[in-house]
């Protein structure tokens, strides 16, 4: 599908870098340019699970198995006690991505797995082992160019702090408050990604989420100018034009394919922008730093929206750890 000059994405396109919300190639080439790529568990299974890719999950499987025994002989600490179908299906995710990463001027986003959310150590070692994937893979690619991916948890960020010392961009992801977002931009992150909607819009039929989070997406981004943060917006969790649209001015914004297809139709309206009225000053800001003391920040996040916020984030772990046991059982399935 050709997009015309005149549509809202190429309006959207004037004032914020436009990313895909997607792991399908086609998608990508269709209604591109993308800068960035994003992908979760729930992209990851809704690809890996159309009929084309049945070859590849069964090469995956099999290559996996090959990669444990011969990292077992090195004791290589990226691949210390991950299970055979959690790492075939990393295999299978990564391989997916490289498809998408021709028709990428920036980066590919993959995400971490959801059951190390709590554990710094195993997401260090996680991300490390999806940059060795990519590299496997597709050599010629440039690394520089991978993203990833980490729940806004405490121990996540401290993974981003490690893996953004060690040169790997990260995205502090299911993001729903100031206090995560002072303490991403603390530990250096390169991308956070606040959630607009609640991630179990796209799951459970009929819910709305009553307090979009459009204006906390402004107020990150005014905070991060303030102090000259290198950390950009990414909002992502949208479910409708009007909302990718009511976010214009962002820095980056990520969009599923069905919206991207709507937003480049000729006739999808332009709606105003968030980010074209003086609403958010800023909100009230830490007087010391979080990263130098764990128990405000947690205090500081427990107290947020009289801990909404906690318990949306806890809720989007919950939701992303499912996915990942589909991913497992899909990978079985089609190994056996």
């Amino acid at each position: 599908m050709a997009v015309t000059s005149n549509s809202a994405l190429s309006y959207l396109r004037t004032r914020s870098v436009v990313d895909c919300d997607t792991l399908d190639a086609k998608v990508a080439q269709a209604l591109g340019p993308f800068q960035d790529c994003t992908s979760n568990q729930a992209i990851a299974f809704f690809e890996l699970s159309k009929p084309e890719h049945k070859e590849l999950l069964a090469e995956s499987h099999l290559r996996a198995g090959s990669l444990l025994k011969s990292m077992a002989e090195t004791k290589d600490p990226r691949f210390a006690g991950i299970e055979l179908d959690e790492l075939a299906i990393e295999i299978a995710t990564v391989k997916v991505a490289i498809q998408v990463t021709t028709h990428l001027q920036g980066k590919m986003h993959i995400q971490t797995n959801p059951y190390y959310a709590y554990s710094t150590e195993k997401t260090i070692a996680n991300a490390f082992r999806i940059v060795y994937l990519f590299k496997e893979f597709a050599p010629n690619w440039e690394s520089s160019r991978i993203c990833i991916k980490i729940p806004s948890t405490w121990e996540g960020m401290m993974a981003c702090r490690t893996l953004q010392l060690a040169g790997v961009h990260t995205l502090a992801t299911t993001l729903f408050s100031m206090p995560q977002a002072i303490l991403a931009a603390e530990v250096g992150c390169t991308y956070v990604a606040p959630y607009v909607n609640q991630l179990k819009v796209h799951f459970e039929p009929g819910f709305v989420d009553r307090n979009k989070l459009f204006s906390l997406c402004v107020a990150i981004q005014k905070y991060y100018k303030s102090i000259g943060a290198v950390t950009q917006v990414l909002p992502a969790s949208l479910t409708s034009t009007d909302e990718v649209l009511a976010l214009a001015g962002v820095d980056h914004i990520t969009v599923a394919p069905p919206l991207l297809e709507l937003l480049s139709l000729p006739d999808c309206p332009i709606t105003q922008s968030f980010f074209d009225n003086d609403i958010a000053g800023l909100l009230a800001l830490p007087k010391t730093s979080y990263l130098k003391d764990e128990a405000a920040y947690r205090i500081a996040f427990t107290r947020d929206l009289a801990g909404a916020s906690e318990e949306k984030l806890t809720q989007a772990i919950n939701i992303f750890c499912d996915m990942q046991d589909k991913l497992i059982a899909l990978i079985k399935s089609k190994s056996e």
